[in-house]
């Protein structure tokens, strides 16, 4: 089926000759209206005349076609984007930023010339602003920007052309995130095609290959509504796209604790640095920033780490040889009993009519919950298959599931005979600890049912000089920056537990207290794979009518511990068939102390002393008050603060504001300042706007920054202080902190 672009505006700019030209013919030919700008100057970006749009105009409308010709500068966005509202009353859905200048040769750094920044960067930029609201309000967009090979990776005499064309590329990575929430997708092309700005620099033989109608299929689709690529960026040229990404080296920690860091030392561990035999291909600044964090935590271990019997067998390159080898296949039998059983542990009741499908055998839909698929294949490693592995030492009192990953193909039968093969995918190095990856495939006779991925952390088993990650990992996608779509509130009970290792995890680090205190636990914990059924048949159930069939793939990654008898909270965000699950896909614990219920009222209370930070909000509100509107003009932000005591988070209890049987202490509510909107505003409790930057922190480091005890940098990349959202409003803050002695 042809791509359509029926009832669309499309606006190209430099549209009068060579690429432009190519896109503004082709989106006319499959129906797009399109306004064809061009500023009509000449190749040494001088002169002004309407002769190239209005060329390509009656191009298009010869062939039956909808255009109308543009002779602005891009630097007058706002008129570019009038011109598509007066001439098709429509406002613009597909912009391609084609602005065309020549780059000349400067052979200089000191002739960077301000009209090539002028034309590329801030004309794209600017004719781009004056489309983004119109996207937004219209829940959709496309955008393409136009970069070039030497702003990728440089060329000689044109460090002004390639300085701007880079620009490009960052600008459409931020548009890409800030406009994927409204359905405007944002990707940049780096085009190599023959037009009046290369035919004096190319040999006439090669220009005759890199036809501009060569390019243009590639903008055509990327700016279609199936389209879902964003954040892209692709050469193109000559009938041949390939997609381009960012690579980082594995590097290497140059510094120990307590020394001071030499330039020698990064001499010295050059190579390591530079090596990309084990490279990271990092998508977001925050998976960037995460690194950098990770390293505090392996610097405390740098030069304090020896030999490790777990993985003291590995080889030079840092393979450890047991990676690869196969664990002996196991089998399950089980009928509708096991099915039955496994439901109930994961808390599954019979007070809900929805769950009896999965709880009574005669139900005319019994069937298996999908997370089912779990239990055969655990039997490997239960079984003790690990133990027989060559070159894996393993305390079980060590051992802590770490994240796990399961795939259907098919809904799981609710009796029979299944086999697992199990083989061990890859053993990482994370420095207080090694990570086994462990691949386990389940068939029904020749029939693969399901996958798993088991990622075990054996807790001080690190520092042997191994991989730090592995591209065999099953890898998860961040969920949506905005509140959830919907919530879950489930309670677990105090033998919670105790049933679910009746499906067959007989690891008594899950009921005898005496083992749980030798792996460093007060109480015995609930098992990882019960709070991942939890957190699943939420999913299951909001988004699927609890129809087995449509579940496809789940990956979860284990925090923290969560205690039999507390409840679970799971925060679910849809985005197209994907069902994202809180952060990090973790589910967050409420520990609802239910021996408070009286009369039907639950009382939730935070144990110790109020917040010392109460008074500092207090004084915050005072000056809002006082210089609300000031502040607004001057931050245009709202923050969040979600302010901890004795380890407890504040947004474990938020979500419970909508319970009308639950009372709060105060001092367990985050905040929310809001210098955005009117003339300020602070909030306790919930906040029914959209919250900017977030920042996590204890109350007692809190009180360290505003006091200027404590660097803010420093406690970021410390991990005492997290920040989700636009990080780099976190500039503004001293707006609302400074003075800290008043505070």
């Amino acid at each position: 089926m042809s791509l359509s672009f029926e009832g669309r505006v499309v606006l190209v700019t430099g549209a009068g000759g060579g690429i432009g030209r190519e896109y503004a013919l082709a989106f006319a030919e499959r129906g797009a209206s399109v306004v064809v700008n061009d500023l009509g100057g000449d190749i040494k970006g001088g002169g002004k005349s309407s002769a190239a749009a209005d060329k390509v105009v009656e191009e298009i409308r010869a062939k039956g076609g909808k255009a109308v010709a543009n002779y602005d500068s891009v630097e007058d966005g706002e008129k570019l984007i009038q011109t598509a509202l007066d001439a098709f009353g429509r406002i613009v859905t597909e912009l391609c930023n084609n602005n065309s200048f020549p780059c000349g040769n400067v052979y200089s750094l000191i002739f960077i010339s301000d009209i090539v920044h002028r034309v590329h960067l801030r004309g794209s930029f600017l004719v781009t602003r004056a489309a983004w609201n119109h996207m937004k309000n219209q829940n959709f967009g496309r955008i393409i920007m136009t970069a070039s090979a030497a702003g990728i990776y440089g060329n000689f005499g044109q460090a002004n052309y390639s300085a701007a064309k880079l620009g490009m590329l960052g600008l459409a990575n931020t548009l890409a995130i800030e406009g994927r929430k409204y359905n405007i997708h944002c990707n940049t092309i780096a085009p190599v095609a023959g037009s009046r700005l290369t035919e004096t620099v190319m040999p006439a033989d090669l220009l005759a290959s890199l036809k501009p109608e060569y390019v243009a299929p590639l903008v055509l689709w990327l700016c279609h509504d199936q389209c879902q690529e964003n954040g892209g960026l692709f050469e193109v040229g000559a009938g041949w796209i390939g997609k381009l990404r960012w690579e980082r080296s594995q590097g290497d920690i140059v510094r120990q604790k307590n020394q001071p860091m030499t330039p020698e030392a990064v001499r010295d561990k050059w190579d390591k640095i530079c090596d990309f035999t084990e490279a990271t291909k990092p998508v977001s600044i925050q998976e960037s920033l995460q690194s950098v964090v990770n390293v505090l935590s392996q610097v405390e271990l740098a030069g304090e780490v020896g030999a490790n019997p777990t993985a003291a067998s590995a080889s030079a390159s840092g393979i450890n040889p047991a990676v690869g080898k196969k664990l002996p296949p196991t089998t399950f039998s089980f009928d509708h009993t096991q099915c039955i059983l496994y439901a109930l542990g994961v808390g599954m009741s019979t007070k809900d009519p929805d769950h009896l499908r999965f709880l009574y055998e005669g139900h005319a839909d019994f069937s298996c919950l999908p997370t089912f698929g779990v239990i055969p294949s655990q039997a490997a490693m239960m079984g003790g298959g690990l133990s027989t592995v060559p070159g894996l030492n393993i305390d079980f009192t060590q051992v802590l599931h770490g994240e796990q990953y399961l795939e259907l193909y098919k809904p799981l039968p609710t009796s029979g005979k299944l086999t697992s093969e199990a083989t061990v995918a890859d053993v990482l190095d994370k420095g207080s600890g090694a990570i086994i990856l462990l691949d386990v495939n389940t068939y029904n006779g020749n029939e693969l049912v399901c996958y798993n991925q088991f990622s075990v952390f054996v807790v001080g088993a690190g520092g042997f000089g191994g991989r730090r990650t592995s591209e065999k990992a099953k890898t998860s996608l961040p969920p949506p920056r905005r509140t959830p779509d919907a919530v879950v509130i489930d309670s677990t009970t105090r033998d919670q537990a105790a049933l679910y290792r009746l499906s067959g995890d007989w690891n008594p680090l899950h009921i005898d207290p005496s083992f749980a205190a030798l792996g460093g636990f007060k109480a015995p914990i609930l098992h990882g794979l019960c709070s991942f059924g939890f957190a699943a048949r939420h999913v299951l159930k909001q988004y699927a009518d609890n129809d087995p069939s449509r579940f496809k793939a789940i990956k979860v990654r284990f925090v923290k511990p969560v205690m039999p008898g507390q409840s679970l909270q799971t925060e679910m965000w849809k985005e197209g068939n994907r069902i994202h699950i809180h952060k990090n896909f973790q589910t967050t614990i409420l520990d609802l102390c239910t021996d408070l219920m009286t009369g039907g009222l639950m009382s939730v209370s935070v144990q110790g002393g109020g917040l010392q930070s109460e008074l500092v909000f207090a004084e915050i509100g005072r000056r809002i008050k006082d210089l609300g509107s000031e502040m607004v003009k001057k931050v245009n932000a709202v923050f969040g603060w979600e302010i901890t005591k004795d380890g407890r988070p504040a947004q474990d209890l938020m979500h419970l504001l909508s319970l009308p049987f639950v009372f709060f202490s105060p001092r367990c509510l985050p905040i929310a300042i809001d210098l955005k909107n009117g003339s300020g505003s602070l909030h306790k409790g919930s906040y029914s706007g959209k919250v900017d930057v977030t920042f996590t922190v204890s109350d007692e480091d809190f009180m360290e920054v505003v006091q200027g005890k404590l660097n803010p940098q420093k406690a970021f990349f410390s991990g005492k202080l997290k920040v989700r959202g636009n990080i780099m409003l976190s500039q503004k803050l001293e707006v609302i902190l400074k003075d800290y002695a008043k505070l």
